[in-house]
């Protein structure tokens, strides 16, 4: 028997026991083609098809994981090195941080219904902690003329006290500042994750007595859309 024949057979025989091709590659070093060849009248039983179907299986998700790892390791990476971009804010930086911030999530006054003032709505914390200091700061705005309003999903009504003490905690108001609480009836459809335990509705930040403000507010933005010009 030929050398090339004790390689073939010892192919088919791993093959037959369900071993991938890639493994076989490893104990019987040949080309790729030439395996294929050799195999093609190979015909497996159900047990040793499903065998190498389950093994085929589980090292595609062993490379699905390493992907998935590699890429929150790179994503790491870039977020550490972005981190150092940034290391203070200034006054005037945090003023123009702020005026995008309601450019993008806030109401605007409209001329058929003039009087409007500040109302922010986001469900992000980190979002919300930056305009309250935006407000206090920026603006000048007293903190006991800020309010706030929840909206939850009628289905997390169970959950009411836990949002309002998260909600609370995050903006560093007292808890009696959180008493209005609305219930939205339609129904989720989305893939966030941040659903169920993790679920505490949107955030309305509102300011009394606050159409000055909004007006001054309207003006910064345009400014800078002037400027970019």
């Amino acid at each position: 028997m030929t050398h090339v024949h004790i390689k073939k057979e010892k192919a088919i025989t791993l093959r037959k026991k369900g071993i991938t091709y890639s493994e076989i590659l490893k104990q019987v070093p040949v080309a790729k083609s030439t395996l294929t060849e050799w195999f093609r009248e190979v015909k497996l039983s159900v047990s040793e098809f499903q065998r190498l179907t389950a093994k085929k299986l589980a090292a595609s998700k062993r490379g699905g994981e390493a992907k998935h790892r590699q890429r929150l390791e790179r994503m790491q990476k870039i977020r550490e090195r972005a981190l150092k971009d940034i290391t203070h804010i200034t006054k005037r930086e945090l003023w123009l941080i702020g005026i995008i911030l309601y450019w993008a999530e806030g109401s605007k006054e409209k001329e058929y219904y003039p009087g409007t003032g500040i109302n922010f709505n986001n469900s992000d914390p980190r979002m919300i902690k930056v305009f309250i200091k935006w407000l206090m700061e920026s603006c000048k705005v007293a903190k006991d003329i800020i309010r706030f309003e929840i909206y939850i999903h009628e289905n997390s009504k169970n959950n009411v006290e836990k949002t309002r003490n998260y909600w609370s905690q995050v903006t560093e108001f007292p808890l009696d500042k959180f008493n209005k609480v609305y219930f939205k009836k339609t129904p989720i459809k989305t893939n966030r994750k941040n659903i169920g335990d993790l679920y505490y509705g949107l955030l309305r930040v509102k300011v009394n007595a606050s159409s000055t403000i909004l007006r001054q507010v309207t003006g910064w933005t345009e400014a800078i859309v002037q400027s970019i010009k």
